[in-house]
């Protein structure tokens, strides 16, 4: 890990504590250039990672509070008519930016959710017949309560799709959360973090893991971990293509993260719990079961037999 990553590292793990294995998954998605979803109750620091990780870069950002009354416009940005020039003007909305909060993205209606379906596909968004490029890097970080169900929409399997990763937060340990007691005693908070790295730094740290050395064993098995979800007989819906590219994607940026220029099986099945995880439907008869999608992906992973032999270019 480079100096400026482990910087970046550093300012996250200082807002969240004792969540560095978190962390290390949020980097992933970031230095990825893909998006993430935290689902966690409430309390637990997920506004407080996507503001930290917001502050930590030298970038844009914004904070979309989604509700049962936002429109699509809210979000993309709308075209007005200009009386002086006599033409449509298109005012750009706050998913124009570097990083985007989703704050309960499954209270708004299905309607406004599908307004994110294009612009975290394609990076773009098209209003009116024209199109506009949101900046780049372009990272949506969005939260969703699991528990307090009501008033909400679950999120269709198209938009969870383009979500590289799904993750939960969990409770602090006791010495984390007397840590978090004693900075809210000193005032110290999220507005106080000054930016590590700028966004040219990401843009060339994402370029960097670009380069990271994938052996023809290690797309066979990601082909075969992808397959065997669907064709997991407790299963109705298995990863897509989107899945294995994931994978690919996340495994080279862990690789380098951790000091190599080779991805190794172990980052494959270290990431295939949350890349994969929120992808898989349980087919009916086992929903009503302990199962649990994540004990699917886990016995997919001891089943799948893992390549062996030099990894190294």
């Amino acid at each position: 890990m480079d100096d400026k990553t482990e910087l970046l590292k550093k300012s996250l793990n200082s807002a969240l504590k004792g969540k560095s294995e978190l962390v290390d998954l949020v980097l992933v998605c970031l230095f990825s250039e893909e998006h993430l979803l935290i689902e966690d109750v409430p309390g637990l620091g997920k506004t407080t990672l996507a503001r930290a990780l917001a502050k930590s870069i030298g970038g844009s950002w914004n904070r979309i509070q989604f509700t049962p009354d936002i429109l699509p416009g809210d979000i993309t940005g709308v075209s007005v008519f200009n009386q002086a020039s006599n033409n449509f003007e298109f005012h750009f909305g706050p998913i124009f930016s570097n990083f985007v909060l989703a704050d309960e993205i499954n209270r708004a209606s299905p309607r406004t959710q599908s307004a994110l379906l294009e612009v975290m596909a394609e990076r773009t968004v098209t209003v009116d017949g024209v199109s506009h490029k949101v900046p780049r890097p372009f990272l949506v970080v969005a939260t969703q309560n699991p528990v307090e169900m009501d008033g909400t929409y679950p999120l269709p399997e198209a938009q969870l799709d383009r979500f590289m990763m799904r993750v939960s937060i969990g409770y602090p340990s006791a010495e984390s959360e007397i840590e978090i007691l004693k900075a809210e005693h000193e005032g110290r908070s999220i507005d106080d973090l000054q930016p590590v790295i700028s966004l040219e730094d990401v843009a060339a740290i994402s370029a960097q893991a670009k380069q990271t050395f994938v052996a023809p064993s290690i797309f066979d098995y990601i082909t075969r971990i992808t397959n065997a979800t669907r064709a997991a007989e407790d299963v109705t819906l298995g990863c897509s293509p989107r899945a294995s590219l994931a994978l690919l994607k996340a495994s080279r940026v862990r690789a380098m993260m951790h000091g190599r220029s080779y991805v190794l099986p172990s980052d494959i099945q270290d990431l295939a719990i949350p890349i994969c995880a929120h992808r898989l439907i349980l087919a009916s008869a086992y929903q009503s079961t302990r199962t649990s999608v994540d004990e699917v992906i886990r016995r997919i992973i001891k089943e799948v037999e893992s390549p062996h032999g030099d990894f190294s270019e």
